[in-house]
């Protein structure tokens, strides 16, 4: 994920404060399913330590990994935009520490403080365009005769 779409650097220190008010603590087990394609998506989560993978359901194979994701990454944009159902599917790869945010709560927020809601909106924004960007090259990668040409 580039420096841009982690909470620190996303949003000022004042939204950034707001928002973990409505946070609380979780953890996960490794191979714990965050969420899974196709679903409600009624929370999101922030990354304190450990790492979650996106993935992508292929029919007939495997699904495909998308991206990890680790400190201080957003998980899961699909709860701000209807009809919040997740795009992807999403699993600890690793013990993970979390903050989880109900969405319905955030969006709440969102519509309250026109400002607050503006950052968090660019911030999702930004993670959707870096996922839609590792969902292609991973894609490409998989299938495409030359793969992505990208030279990592």
């Amino acid at each position: 994920m580039t420096s841009t779409t982690t909470l620190a650097a996303a949003l000022p220190a004042e939204h950034r404060a707001r928002l973990l008010e409505a946070a609380h603590e979780v953890s996960f087990p490794v191979g714990s399913r965050l969420f899974e394609e196709g679903r409600h998506a009624d929370r999101f989560w922030i990354v304190r330590s450990g790492t979650v993978t996106l993935d992508l359901h292929i029919p007939g194979r495997r699904a495909a990994v998308i991206e990890s994701l680790g400190h201080g990454e957003l998980v899961g944009w699909s709860w701000h935009f209807p009809p919040y159902v997740w795009q992807l599917g999403a699993e600890a790869t690793s013990p993970v520490r979390a903050w989880e945010f109900d969405a319905r709560t955030v969006r709440a927020m969102c519509a309250d403080d026109a400002e607050f809601g503006r950052a968090v909106a660019v911030w999702v924004g930004r993670v959707v365009a870096h996922r839609l960007h590792s969902a292609r090259i991973r894609l490409l990668d998989l299938y495409a005769p030359y793969g992505s040409g990208s030279r990592r």
